[in-house]
């Protein structure tokens, strides 16, 4: 297994196509958005680099021999369950031809075969089976020179914390512990303080590029703006107290709010704002009674993990997604709703009335791929200006002010540290 994957140009050391202006990160050109040769780098160095994605939950395979398939970029893959103890994972494509090894979206098998020439793989990868590898009838067939043991499928690193799997196609990245971090990991182990199962599952198509959701997720002043059902509900503001905790590298960030202000001088801040007009009520008040099962009385937490990864709770819902790269201007988000094994059949309930809030028709980030899908129009015939990223000051570190751009700017140095721009 290896990391090197060859650039778009000339190869892993090629010129980069865009160039951000300075050192810092509070201006980002929007060619980042829309180049293909930018795109091509990302699949090479990130995606196919010193990177961690998520695959999916272990409740997805619970029994030996079940698999799913999934993106490490476009690039397809194979998690599959050996044991009660072992998951492993491949590059979803047979070494014989090119063809997909596994052509559904889950299922179990004691072997992986290929419909297209019928060579098999046991679930380590190997190459157990080859259709006429000694000829028919005493002719053709495969050379003596050939050995199964060289055509195995691709294997992925897999790492797993609190029964999330993430997998890498890179030797050179450090361990998954050491990846997230001791601050963000205590942060996604608070959420998933029991076994996690799906609940349910969307899928949404993006028609803008995978990092303007990613830069979405991070920032954490749009919320109680562009959310109108977060202020007229008093979910959450920015004058409610709060803070984003941000990981070593930048690329790592949570958000969370306790609630949302009261007080006369909090409200003052949303004077004539478009979420301070709105007037709306619910019919059915339900969706927004929530029981603080984490002892903290914080309301909402939004969790990302370089590059793709998010974990969110809002009230109750608890939901685990991924940006998934479609091109220089597409992407989709793959949601898991979850519960936890523990639940009582009331906060089963409770979760799947809140994940009502979220996915692409949801009451709060119906928005977000809007409003995304805007910024992607928006850039056309402008490529060479920049994002201005400058709320909150110019570093990337954790703050109790979420008025900021700090988790967005985290994201950039984290980016152009594993892009080498």
């Amino acid at each position: 297994m290896s990391s090197r994957y060859p650039d778009a140009n000339t190869g892993r050391n090629s010129p980069a196509s865009v160039q951000f202006p300075g050192p810092g990160n509070t201006r980002v050109p929007f060619a980042a958005f829309s180049d293909p040769d930018l795109y091509r780098r990302e699949l090479a160095r990130i995606f196919h680099g010193p990177s961690w994605h998520f695959l999916g939950l272990d409740d997805e395979i619970p029994n030996p021999g079940d698999y799913k398939t999934t993106y490490i970029g476009e690039t397809p893959v194979i998690v599959a369950r050996v044991d009660a103890a072992r998951i492993n994972g491949f590059v979803n494509r047979c070494s014989h031809r090119g063809n997909l090894v596994c052509i559904k979206e889950r299922g179990t098998a004691t072997k992986l075969t290929c419909v297209y020439h019928a060579w098999s793989f046991d679930l380590e990868g190997n190459l157990t089976g080859v259709a006429f590898q000694r000829g028919a009838r005493g002719e053709g067939g495969m050379p003596d020179r050939f050995r199964r043991e060289e055509h195995g499928l691709r294997k992925l690193r897999i790492g797993t914390v609190c029964g999330l799997i993430f997998g890498s196609l890179s030797d050179e990245a450090p361990e998954l512990g050491d990846y997230i971090g001791p601050e963000i990991g205590a942060r996604i182990r608070r959420v998933l303080h029991g076994r996690p199962k799906v609940l349910g599952s969307v899928t949404q198509a993006l028609h803008n590029n995978w990092k303007l959701y990613a830069e979405n997720v991070r920032d954490t002043y749009h919320a109680s703006l562009l959310h109108l059902f977060y202020g007229t509900f008093g979910m959450t503001r920015l004058s409610a107290e709060g803070g984003i905790v941000i990981g070593e590298t930048g690329g790592h960030h949570a958000s969370y709010s306790r609630g949302s202000a009261s007080t006369a001088e909090g409200n003052k801040d949303y004077d004539g704002l478009r979420s301070n007009q709105s007037g709306f009520q619910l019919e059915d008040a339900r969706l927004l009674r929530h029981v603080d099962e984490f002892g903290d009385g914080i309301t909402v937490q939004i969790l990302s993990l370089f590059p793709n990864f998010v974990l969110h709770q809002i009230n109750n819902s608890i939901a685990a997604g991924i940006v998934v790269p479609k091109g220089p201007d597409a992407a989709e988000l793959v949601w898991l709703y979850l519960g936890l094994e523990d639940d009582d059949p009331a906060m089963t309930e409770r979760r799947l009335l809140q994940a009502n809030l979220s996915g692409p028709a949801g009451y709060i980030s119906m928005e977000d791929g809007a409003v995304t899908g805007f910024i992607q129009r928006a850039i056309k015939g402008s490529e060479a200006a920049c994002a201005v990223l400058d709320m909150g000051g110019d570093g990337h570190g954790s703050t109790t002010s979420r008025a900021t751009e700090a988790s967005v700017r985290g994201f950039w140095h984290a980016y152009r540290a594993q892009m080498g721009l």
